[in-house]
């Protein structure tokens, strides 16, 4: 019998890998791999048909060139297209900077080997996290337009922009170091408000829903949690105004209310635009709440109430009536349906929160 023929003799410090262990290398599935190498020709050099692939040392780097494309909100065809530019000599940082929309004109993207072109609009395969993800998640149903899948190796961002979209990808991947440098660069340019409703909540949205169809996912929402939190809060605290004489705004959760994160938000968007406030974070209890009252004397309270069980409209009437007067607001899916009291605004958005509370101060 002949002997079966083998890829090129491997270089000692660079071994050729297996499917399954570039995969690892990469933090994917293997099932990712085949389908970027059959979608989009991103694949090993010295793949032949009826072979396993083998991947050297260059395929991973163009590889990882194709994940750093991915996180940035880049359509994975795009993303494919730049890596391969990149490999074979254009100066990546000009390739991603097309392909990323930051100027010039995006990159066509390459054709699979079944020869059909994808004009993906990054929605179709969000398959870079390390969860991976199979050779038919990127075709988002197409089978049945009116069903929309939250569960499984992906998440869905419909309508979402690139920031979103890289965001939701290194969140899937658990990829706290890209998860922060996305929020920092998404606040820097955008501001906390924008940042908040245009980044963030799509992306914790798809995760609740995610969680809602298949109770899974909650790892991911800790760790976005975990990453917006210091983040908005570093801003707040950069833009903190510094006025002793100044009426604050005081920001807290209900008594046995735990979620604090669209406080922290909010906090960073008064924050810029020169509100003093002072967050008392989760679960404040009603003898704490009244004595923060009477002893700052805020132009404003927010009470926030992710959960019903925690919108006690109880509360609101025994807060204490002072001189000056302030004005209470409640926010938060759990007042939807609790009747209020009178005088008690709602804010249903951050938008009108900060909007709303910006006219309180200026009273």
């Amino acid at each position: 019998m002949q002997p079966e023929a083998r890829p090129p003799a491997p270089d000692a410090a660079e071994p050729w890998l297996s499917v399954a262990a570039a995969a690892r290398r990469l933090g994917v599935a293997p099932a990712t791999l085949r389908t970027w190498d059959r979608r989009y020709g991103i694949g090993p050099t010295e793949h032949t048909p009826g072979r396993h692939r083998r991947y050297s040392a260059e395929d991973l780097a163009r590889l990882e060139l194709m994940q750093r494309a991915l996180v940035r909100g880049v359509s994975p065809a795009d993303a494919a297209a730049y890596a391969m530019a990149a490999a074979v000599g254009s100066p990546p940082g000009v390739a991603l900077a097309a392909v990323a929309g930051d100027g010039g004109a995006p990159a066509q993207p390459p054709r699979g080997h079944s020869g059909q072109r994808r004009d993906d609009d990054g929605g179709n395969d969000n398959s870079c996290g390390g969860n991976g993800g199979n050779d038919d998640n990127g075709d988002n149903g197409d089978d049945d337009p009116g069903r929309v899948r939250v569960g499984g190796r992906v998440l869905r961002l419909p309508g979402a922009g690139r920031a979103a979209r890289g965001l939701g990808r290194a969140a899937l991947a658990l990829d706290a170091p890209t998860v922060y440098r996305l929020l920092e660069e998404a606040v820097a340019t955008a501001g906390a408000e924008s940042a908040w409703d245009d980044v963030v909540r799509p992306v914790l949205a798809a995760i609740g829903e995610r969680w809602a169809h298949s109770g899974t996912g909650v790892e991911i929402e800790h760790l976005v949690s975990e990453c917006v939190h210091p983040v908005f809060g570093a801003r707040a605290a950069a833009l903190r105004p510094t006025a002793p004489d100044a009426r604050p705004i005081l920001l807290g959760a209900m008594p046995g209310e735990l979620h604090t994160l669209p406080l922290v938000a909010l906090s960073a968007a008064l924050a810029e635009r020169g509100v003093v406030c002072r967050g008392l974070g989760a679960n404040v209890p009603r003898e704490a709440l009244v004595a923060a009252i009477r002893r700052t004397a805020p132009v404003a309270v927010v009470l926030w109430a992710q959960l019903p069980d925690t919108a006690d409209a109880d509360v609101l009437e025994s807060l204490p009536r002072t001189r000056p007067r302030y004005r209470t607001f409640v926010a938060g899916p759990g007042w939807d349906g609790v009747e209020l009291p009178e005088r008690i605004g709602r804010l249903p958005s951050l938008r009108a929160a900060t909007a709303t509370i910006g006219d309180a101060v200026l009273v």
